[in-house]
This record gives C-alpha cells, structure tokens and sequence, in this order.
C-alpha cells in the first residue's frame, strides 16, 4: 500500500507571522554584529515570542500635543488670577443698575409761540381808532383764521391805544387747544359819569356813581390802566392761530403772601468801619465812575444819568469772616425830581498790598435776596 504523504511542518500563524517580519526588518535596519536571523538558514522556524527583540519608540501621536497644550492653559489661567484677582472670580460686582426708561409723550405744546401770538392779537384787540376802523380789522386778520369776521364785536366808535403788553400763563386745554392769560396796560379817555343817565337808576347804578366819585381824572382826559385778556388759541397747520373772540378779565389787586426773609446776625463793629467804603462808592456809583473805588477785577456798570445819592440811611454786615463779606445797604437817590428808597446787597472784599490794607466793593445787587 503507498504510504500517507508526510504532513507539512507546522508554520507559525499568520498574525505572529506578521510581528516577526516586522522585527526582522527592524534588526536589518540597525547597525551593528550581524543578527543569528541573518545566519538561520532559509525556511528555519521563527524564534518564540520570548526571544523577539522589542525596541521602545517615543510617542508621536496626538497625546503628546494635548499634554502639552493643558500645560499652556493652565499656566494661563494663572496668569489671569495673578491680574484680575481671584477675589473678583468668587465675589462678583453687583450688575449695573439699568437706565431709567424715557418715555417719549409726544411733542410738547408751542408755549412761546402762543404767548407771542395771543401777544400780537392783544395789541390789536384793545387797539382801536373811529377814523380808522379797517386798520384794526387788519390786524386782527394776520392771527385768525382765513374766512373769520375781524369786525365783530366792535361798534367801531372810540380811540384807545396799548401801551405795554405781558403774555402770561398758557392753559393746555387738549386737541391742540390752549388759552393764553395776557396782561395789556392802554391808554384812553376817562368814563364820563354822564353817560347812561337817561337809563333807570337801581342798585348797581347808585354803586357806580360811588366809583365815579373816586376818580379823580375829569371826562376827557386820557388815563392809562391794566386789562387782563384771555385768549383761545390753537396749534392747527404747523403754526399757532386765535381761534374767536377772547374775554376780558380782571387783573388782581394785589399779590399772595409769601415767606418773610430771614433776618440775620449783624456785625455791627464791622459796619461802622466799613461804612466810609459803602458811602464812597455808591456816591460814585451813579455819577458813571463805580470802578474808581471798587475792588480790583470788579465789572460793575455805572447807574442810569440823572441819578444823584441822597444818602446811606443803613448799612449793616451779617456776622462772618474771611477776605469776603455781605452786607445789606439801604439807600435813597433823587431822580425825577423825586427822593426814592432803594435795598442792595453788597459784597466787600480787603483788598492788601505792600504799604496798606482796605475794604472795598467787589459786587452789588438789588434787593434783599441773598
């Protein structure tokens, strides 16, 4: 019988194959005493795995270079706590309050053009001449609205002119409506008591003959006197317009009551070696000469011409120190052939050179306000 063939020698798996080829090139690759591979003979049995030669390589990967870079970040991070401070990163600033909203409500109301207007239409209202009736109506047209009869609510007889016209207050009604107080001085001929005596006398007829002997001005004679007008306007086109007839109105008798000035302390040992300085420059004050004898730097323009000092009839310095000090001076000057009363506020101020020392005037204002 034919024998069996002989089975092959066993040969080393494909994996540790592979391992052993990679030695064998890594050997061939260093120098040195020629390796026992080279000199095994051809188709020779791989030595085991206990007797490859394993060489350490350093690590080329990525690893490496994260190393590395953590490093970097965390040096830097300690650099930013060295500059910052690591209080600032526990203990935070409280966050800034937000601004306040503005609320924008729209344009406001043209106060100055309306006072201007109701100004102008005042002046022309309470202006009128019999030999010139048509110059009124005229007037009167360049504040009302095209198409309006500027010759109503006259009869077209009399004369009267305005002297002095005040705009007043401006009264916001709404639709772009307002009402403006305005305060007009005119000058015309008196009331003549005789006028409506034909009509029935009551009660408000013996009240008016009371107030006619008060007058003193005789019929004929032009006096002057203040009227209040109210006149509506309103914003209309992009410009301010009287929108009809407009009322007259009292003008008060007098003013409210308002909080009494505080007194203060006086320095009257002050007062009376400082009042020589006070009489000698409000002496010059009127004559056009006050920086003759004011403090050096001080802008103080001279009086009006025709103004003489009558006399300082008190001076008095409120307590104090220092090179600055504030005074009240009450003074009376002759103008108009006629002696008038007058409250300033003086500031003197010492004034020292070489060869002496002095006080003198450096500021003055009227009344007593501080």
């Amino acid at each position: 019988m034919a024998q069996p063939a002989a089975a092959p020698a066993p040969t080393a798996p494909a994996a540790l194959q592979q391992w052993t080829d990679a030695a064998a090139r890594l050997q061939a690759q260093t120098p040195g005493p020629a390796r026992a591979a080279d000199a095994a003979p051809e188709g020779a049995q791989a030595a085991p795995d206990s007797q490859v030669p394993w060489q350490i390589e350093d690590e080329k990967s990525g690893a490496k270079f994260a190393v590395k870079v953590g490093r970097g970040v965390l040096w830097g991070v300690v650099a930013l706590a060295a500059i910052t401070g690591i209080r600032s990163w526990i203990w935070a600033p409280a966050p800034p309050k937000p601004a306040p909203t503005k609320v924008d409500s729209g344009p406001q109301y043209p106060v100055q053009e309306a006072q201007a207007v109701a100004a102008r239409f005042a002046r022309s209202y309470l202006s009128w001449d019999e030999n010139d009736p048509q110059a009124r109506a005229a007037a009167l047209s360049r504040d009302m609205p095209k198409g309006f009869d500027t010759t109503s609510g006259w009869n077209s007889k009399g004369r009267q002119q305005v002297v002095v016209v005040q705009p007043s207050t401006v009264s916001v009604l709404g639709d772009n409506r307002a009402r403006v107080r305005v305060d007009v001085l005119v000058s015309g001929p008196a009331a003549d008591p005789a006028a409506g005596a034909d009509k029935p006398a009551d009660k408000k007829d013996d009240a008016k003959k009371d107030d006619t002997k008060k007058q003193d001005a005789k019929p004929g004679a032009t006096v002057t006197r203040w009227m209040g007008l109210e006149v509506p306007v309103v914003q209309a086109s992009g410009r301010v317009v009287v929108t009809g007839q407009p009322g007259i109105v009292g003008v008060p008798g007098n003013g409210p009551s308002v909080p009494a000035v505080p007194t203060k302390s006086n320095d009257m040992e002050f007062s009376d070696k400082t009042r020589g300085v006070v009489e000698e420059f409000f002496s010059k004050y009127a004559t056009g000469e006050p920086g003759s004898v004011a403090a050096p730097g001080a802008s103080i323009p001279a009086l009006p011409s025709g103004m003489t000092l009558g006399t300082i009839r008190n001076w008095t310095v409120d307590e104090g120190s220092g090179t600055d000090r504030i005074g009240t001076a009450v003074v009376s000057w002759n103008v108009g052939g006629a002696e008038i009363e007058e409250t300033y506020r003086v500031k003197v101020t010492r004034v020292s050179s070489a060869q002496a020392e002095r006080w003198q005037v450096s500021e003055v204002h009227g009344g007593l306000t501080p």
